[in-house]
């Protein structure tokens, strides 16, 4: 059972990792602030830096991990295009990265609940990545 969770916590934080880098690449050509652009680059950097030690972790379990929900990705690039077409603003890239961070956080603490029987590692890097949205969350809100 650990072994089943600990693996299964992974796949969703690699998914969770990779969506992250998604969105933030989706919006940083939108991006007019040079503090919100180095923010948002400083944090794709900490989620390509877990998303590297997630690697590590699936490949001692030879996993594969796991890409995020198609529909799901489809669904935020859709919105965020819709939304950047309107009002090309910092404050809507703000208010669409705040909304991908709670979303991130809700999944992500959701999962670390569901898989309690995941190792330590596992758990542990599920916090970083949760307490890395959590962050960026709070850092661009003077954007909003």
């Amino acid at each position: 059972m650990i072994e089943q969770d600990t693996v299964r916590l992974l796949r969703e934080c690699d998914a969770g990792c990779k969506m992250g880098v998604s969105s933030i690449d989706d919006v940083l050509d939108y991006v007019q602030a040079d503090r919100l652009k180095s923010r948002l680059a400083a944090c794709k950097a900490e989620h390509r830096k877990l998303e590297r030690e997630i690697r590590g972790e699936l490949d001692r379990y030879h996993d594969d991990g796991k890409d995020p929900n198609p529909m799901a990705k489809s669904m935020s690039w859709v919105k965020t295009n819709v939304k950047l077409a309107v009002d090309d603003s910092d404050a809507t890239v703000a208010d669409l990265m705040t909304d991908g961070c709670n979303m991130g956080v809700k999944s992500l603490n959701k999962y670390l609940n569901q898989y309690e029987a995941a190792d330590e590692v596992s758990k542990d890097i599920a916090k970083r990545l949760i307490n890395l949205e959590e962050k960026l969350a709070v850092d661009i809100r003077s954007f909003l």
